[in-house]
């Protein structure tokens, strides 16, 4: 995962002031890592996605966030740019809870109308 190796770039990209959260989906993607996860890798992965889930506010998929996903859907419908279904979910939600999308994949959410990105070194 990104986010393990990738520890000293996120502290370098939030400030102890900002109110940071994550949406339901990401909550998801990070559990679906811990089941992927080799044996290995598994208690150590586990121990940091609970950490992440413990401390984070989980943003739910609310009717909000229905409506900036449908509207995000049927731009990049008619821009012909499809994106994962996730990442516009994720976009909805940092639309809906206005909140700027922090992310390490630039391509994924870029020319979203409406959503504000700031881009992680990692």
């Amino acid at each position: 995962m990104t986010a393990e190796r990738g520890r000293r770039g996120l502290e370098d990209a939030i400030a102890d002031d900002d109110d940071v959260a994550i949406a339901a989906v990401t909550a998801a993607e990070l559990l679906v890592a811990i089941e992927l996860a080799g044996a290995r890798k598994r208690v150590r992965r586990e121990v940091f996605v609970e950490e992440v889930l413990a401390t984070l506010t989980i943003e739910d998929y609310t009717l909000a966030t229905a409506r900036e996903h449908s509207r995000l859907l049927a731009e990049v419908h008619r821009s012909g740019r499809p994106r994962g279904a996730h990442d516009l979910i994720i976009a909805a939600t940092s639309v809906s809870s206005e909140r700027t999308l922090l992310t390490a994949d630039a391509r994924g959410f870029e020319d979203l109308p409406g959503v504000e990105v700031r881009i992680l070194q990692l």
